[in-house]
């Protein structure tokens, strides 16, 4: 998918002191995700499946549409990112020293008008979250996720 200039894409980062392998996996199997960023999933990530995701504090059922999967190095999927538009993410993986990985996540791609900042801003922060919160998990084996957005919580 080719980015104009007029768009906005977004990418973060993130080293985790874990093997490639488990990397990948805890992001496509559902039982890991839930232990750091979703409560569940209707079904494990593979190539050309569509999934649900459910948040464990929102009321929302988030449709996910997978794309290309290449087993410990790329997962692609489309969501409802902003405004009613199916974005495009892209996770891909590398190796880095010491058996480590690095996890770099791509968004792509809302148009640079004040609909497309406040998406940038937003996506960017919960983009950051999540790499965090993958590695708090397979790190250290901590969820820290749990309690807190609460305060953002649909399920009060």
């Amino acid at each position: 998918m080719e980015i104009k200039k007029s768009e906005l894409e977004i990418k973060a980062a993130i080293q985790i002191q874990k093997p490639i392998e488990q990397v990948f996996d805890a992001i496509v199997d559902p039982d890991k995700m839930s232990s750091y960023f979703i409560s569940k999933s209707t079904g494990k990530m593979e190539e050309g499946k569509n999934l649900v995701w459910n948040f464990p504090e929102f009321v929302v059922d988030c449709p996910i549409r997978v794309g290309k999967i290449e087993e410990n190095k790329y997962i692609s999927y489309y969501w409802d990112g902003a405004e009613k538009r199916e974005l495009f993410v892209e996770i891909s993986f590398s190796e880095f020293e010491n058996h480590s990985t690095i996890v770099t996540v791509t968004e792509k791609s809302m148009p640079n008008d004040e609909i497309g900042i406040n998406w940038l801003k937003g996506n960017t922060e919960g983009w950051s979250n999540f790499l965090c919160c993958l590695k708090a998990y397979l790190d250290y084996g901590i969820n820290l996720r749990k309690g807190s957005f609460d305060f953002k919580s649909d399920k009060k």
